[in-house]
């Protein structure tokens, strides 16, 4: 759904996918539609694939008291180092 609303992606299809498709294709559209969805189709792969590894780390961690302490850590000392840039940002 994300990527249904992001202008980028329509614009990536029409600037990129076109020049695949022959200058005397007879049914450009249906081309231009089969480039679209063989796309999409691994895209959604790729994204399964990622979804599928971080719900595997995130099980690792979560369940580990230890790891999700200094998760814990980390981000609050990530957070603090951003602060205290800001902090003496100068504009």
């Amino acid at each position: 759904m994300i990527n249904i609303l992001n202008p980028k992606l329509s614009i990536f299809f029409l600037a990129f996918l076109p020049q695949f498709v022959a200058a005397n294709e007879g049914r450009p559209l249906l081309r231009m539609l089969e480039l679209s969805g063989a796309f999409m189709a691994m895209t959604f792969a790729v994204f399964l694939l990622y979804g599928l590894f971080a719900a595997s780390v995130r099980d690792r961690i979560v369940t580990r008291p230890k790891a999700m302490t200094w998760l814990r850590r980390a981000f609050a000392g990530g957070f603090a180092a951003l602060g205290a840039r800001l902090a003496f940002a100068e504009r």
